[in-house]
Formats: structure tokens, C-alpha cells, sequence
């Protein structure tokens, strides 16, 4: 028989626990991108290449920019 004080064997949901409002900043690499005004022309062109295609590096690496600030201030110190 089962102890009736023991949880039933389920699937179990994972919560998110760190709450920090630095988290709010990785909206910054989604919403930028979506704003197609930015690059919804031909000139100026970097090195011979429409808007587009360098100002889509440049997303990129604001990505890559804005994870690692969110990583550096959320990661527990030791």
C-alpha cells in the first residue's frame, strides 16, 4: 500500500528562480530585429553591402553583447 504522506510519482514542473530584473534585457536582441524601418532600404552601404546584410551582423553581435551582460550580473558569486 502507498504511505498517503508520500507524493504520488508525476511529472514535476521546473520554475525558473532567479527573478532578477536584468533578465528583462534579453527582450533588447528579440524586439530590435523586428523593427524593419532599420534596414528597409539599400544605402548606406559598409564595404559594398546593402543595409541588410551588415546591420544583420550587427544584430548578432548585440545578441551575443547583451547574453553575456545578463550572464555576468545574474551568475551567483562565490
Amino acid at each position: 500500500m502507498s504511505d498517503p504522506e508520500t507524493p504520488a510519482p508525476g511529472p514535476t514542473v521546473a520554475r525558473a528562480k532567479d527573478k532578477s530584473a536584468w533578465n528583462w534585457l534579453l527582450f533588447v536582441p528579440i524586439v530590435v530585429p523586428l523593427i524593419t524601418p532599420l534596414f528597409n532600404n539599400d544605402s548606406p552601404r559598409l564595404f559594398g553591402f546593402p543595409t541588410f546584410y551588415w546591420l544583420q551582423l550587427l544584430f548578432i553581435v548585440l545578441g551575443v553583447s547583451t547574453t553575456t551582460v545578463v550572464y555576468q550580473m545574474t551568475k551567483k558569486r562565490r
